[in-house]
């Protein structure tokens, strides 16, 4: 019997089974899919600080330190940093090496084997597509339609949004720029962009699950830039935003999309959930050491996290709410604000981890507060 089973070999999973397995606990590792990395979600652009908490070195494709964000009246507001303000990886490399170093500090992986049903009593177990396995505890690490989530309740996200993006074969003048489009008729209740990759770019864009298939708004924007002939590959996914309600249960512990780690304003899961790696690690830690892996023991990982990283979610997603209601003729407004405040300067400063450290800034300047309280005012509907 192991310690710990881990269900998923994404990101959230191997650094969870990594973690503990290094702290001396027996890891197996559960992915119903051939390998990790595939099939390929994300775009891959995340900050430098995101890549060390990996503690993997991914092959970069590209280091961006300048965003072009284009309104739906065509202007555009470039905003450039003296330092770099994220990284493209490749993800897929990303995923197999985090799966790599887990196996590496002796976590067992076993792939093309998917998750069914769990039940806990004195033990977890497991019932897969190919056997039965037994465990102290249950890591839910399946993302965004995490089926051992929805096995401790009613446990929903607050909301799904659709993705979806295409590699193209195409080289961006600028590799050091990602350009971002906002408007509802390119991509309703979210945004899209264009991410220099080398020799191909990345063109994507989610869009709220009113808005129906993300596909067609793709289609338009690829004709749009004229590389709708260029296409190389595409691939798609659901986005869990809010984290779910409940996070831990008897012997079980929830991490990654399926936990609800999502960056509601960008759609980004990797930095919120390796911040709560850490937190994970060590509840589960003592609750195996103690043999107290009951839901009262480990109730201390759902206030931690909420009164944490869950808090700094949950503000971002209340900007969100505000997001969706905006229409294109606001967005246009937005520039203008913008412009005529002069906050190109404060908004460089940008973190793509940290978006409420640049509205601390913004708030220093009364005349630009008082010029944004009529758009605040129209986003609340």
């Amino acid at each position: 019997m192991r310690d710990v089973i881990v269900v998923g070999a994404g990101p959230a999973g191997t650094l969870a089974a990594r973690s503990l397995a290094e702290k001396g606990f027996e890891v197996m590792v559960l992915e119903d899919h051939e390998t990790s990395g595939t099939p390929q979600h994300c775009t891959g652009l995340i900050s430098e600080e995101t890549l060390a908490m990996s503690r993997v070195k991914p092959d970069i494709l590209s280091k961006i330190n300048a965003a072009e964000f284009i309104f739906p009246n065509g202007q555009s507001i470039t905003l450039r940093s003296k330092d770099v303000m994220s990284v493209m990886v490749d993800r897929i490399d990303l995923d197999m090496k985090m799966a790599e170093a887990a196996e590496d500090a002796g976590a067992e992986l076993s792939y093309s084997e998917a998750y069914v049903t769990h039940t806990s009593s004195e033990i977890v177990e497991v019932e897969t597509t190919a056997r039965m396995h037994r465990a102290k505890a249950l890591i839910g690490a399946d993302g965004a339609s995490s089926k051992v989530a929805m096995a401790l309740g009613d446990n929903y996200p607050k909301e799904y949004i659709r993705g979806i993006q295409a590699d193209v074969k195409y080289t961006m003048d600028e590799q050091d720029t990602f350009k971002v489009y906002l408007g509802n008729n390119i991509a309703p209740g979210f945004f899209a962009w264009a991410v220099p990759a080398g020799p191909f770019t990345r063109i994507g864009l989610c869009t709220s699950w009113s808005a129906g298939a993300p596909s067609k708004y793709l289609t338009d924007l690829l004709i749009r830039v004229g590389l709708e002939d260029n296409v190389i590959q595409v691939y798609s996914g659901k986005i869990p935003l809010g984290v779910r309600p409940i996070l831990s249960a008897d012997r079980c512990l929830l991490t990654g999309d399926a936990a609800g780690f999502v960056k509601p304003l960008s759609g980004g899961g990797l930095f919120p959930t390796f911040k709560a790696n850490e937190i994970l690690v060590e509840t589960m830690s003592a609750g195996l050491d103690s043999d107290n892996l009951y839901s009262r023991d480990l109730a201390g990982y759902d206030r931690r996290i909420k009164d944490g990283i869950g808090k700094e979610l949950n503000r971002a997603y209340s900007l969100r709410k505000k997001f969706k209601n905006m229409s294109d003729p606001d967005f246009n407004k937005i520039y203008d604000y913008i412009k005529k405040n002069d906050l190109e300067p404060s908004l460089s400063e940008l973190n793509i981890d940290h978006p409420g450290d640049l509205i601390k800034n913004i708030l220093h300047k009364p005349k630009a507060v008082m010029a944004a309280i009529p758009i605040y005012l129209r986003s609340i509907r």
